[in-house]
């Protein structure tokens, strides 16, 4: 489609680009049914070049310059059904788009197709919007994880079952996971919980299928939540993860089921083996990892209740995926199994975050 005056009121905005009433106009990213299916978004910036830098989804696009305009654009094809975060990037830094009202931390912002689902409970968080965050919080020291960390709790409408959230600090910074589980309490979603934001200090090196992390969080964890003073039930633990985090979720249900019975998994890092060079070999290694491998002996996972989410656009992640939900199944867990309208990006992860745990509470 070539943008003239006449396209850019095809996006719903109107008045020559780069003038003061045009950018008046301009709000978030707006989408038109593209020929052949799918939709054609349109990015605007004002005033320099810049690269968009979609997570997990495209190579960057570089914004084109109206004629000799502080108006820059791109006209980007996006399949149908997907939610995105995207950056600018100008001179080595990366921006927040200023005209979208939807953030994902200070220089990110998230944008999505008409047909993506809704997602109830996460409230708009604008790039310089400071979160919310627990007030309850106490620091992590020595033991078997070594070093410090600051991990938050929250008891969602009085405390309950214990949602152990890696990589935490994502959730607190990024996306208003608190105020969304909040909301899906109140609203009788699900049963109230106490929400651990656990962060990491090495992911590679903490989610890599090593036990080390797992002894911690049963040996220490417990403890440190308790002499927080928030109510907090261990007996009916979700751990919630994502990418390697999941990966890490799913180890710990196959090697301490004692602590973990209940996992919501997104985007599971399934590829994963150890010993292997680098993540582009993993992926396109031996299909389902480690995990599947270690599910193939066939332990019994009757007493597991674990929900699998992964990106329908994750074209590289879905054999890894399949094959691992296919055989926690035939090894007796109970097994719920969607797929989500994004790429490997946690703004499409959001909604199965809170659906799963309150499905593994179910």
């Amino acid at each position: 489609m070539a943008l003239a005056d006449s396209a850019f009121g095809a996006f719903g905005l109107s008045g020559r680009p780069g003038t003061d009433a045009f950018w008046a106009t301009v709000k978030a990213p707006a989408s038109v049914p593209a020929e052949g299916g799918g939709w054609v978004t349109l990015f605007l910036r004002r005033g320099s070049p810049a690269t968009i830098d979609f997570e997990s989804w495209s190579e960057p696009v570089p914004l084109r310059r109206w004629e000799d305009t502080d108006c820059w654009y791109a006209e980007v094809r996006m399949p149908p059904r997907l939610r995105v975060t995207y950056r600018f990037v100008a001179d080595d830094a990366a921006y927040a788009d200023p005209f979208n009202p939807v953030g994902a931390g200070g220089d990110r912002s998230v944008t999505a197709t008409p047909d993506a689902p809704h997602q109830p409970h996460w409230p708009v968080i604008g790039a310089d919007d400071v979160l919310p965050v627990p007030s309850t919080r106490f620091r992590w020291t020595g033991g078997r994880l070594g070093g410090r960390r600051t991990v938050r709790v929250h008891p969602a409408g009085g405390g309950g079952p214990v949602v152990l959230l890696l990589d935490g600090d994502d959730w607190l910074y990024l996306h208003p996971a608190m105020s969304a589980f909040d909301s899906a309490v109140a609203g009788g979603e699900m049963p109230p919980v106490t929400l651990v934001f656990l962060p990491a200090r090495d992911r590679e090196t903490e989610f890599a299928c090593r036990p080390e992390l797992w002894e911690a969080v049963r040996d220490e964890l417990p403890r440190l939540v308790a002499d927080s003073g928030v109510t907090a039930d261990w007996e009916r633990l979700v751990v919630a993860g994502q990418s390697l985090g999941g990966l890490s979720a799913m180890y710990a249900a196959l090697e301490f089921p004692g602590l973990v019975s209940r996992v919501a998994c997104q985007s599971p890092s399934f590829w994963w083996s150890p010993g292997s060079p680098d993540r582009d070999h993993l992926v396109d290694g031996p299909v389902g990892g480690a995990v599947a491998a270690r599910l193939k002996e066939r332990p019994d996972l009757s007493g597991l209740r674990v929900a699998f989410d992964v990106g329908e656009h994750e074209t590289r992640m879905l054999p890894h995926c399949e094959l691992a939900e296919t055989l926690t199944a035939e090894a007796g867990a109970t097994v719920r199994v969607s797929r989500s309208a994004s790429g490997h990006d946690r703004a499409g992860w959001r909604h199965a975050l809170l659906r799963d745990v309150a499905w593994a509470l179910a």
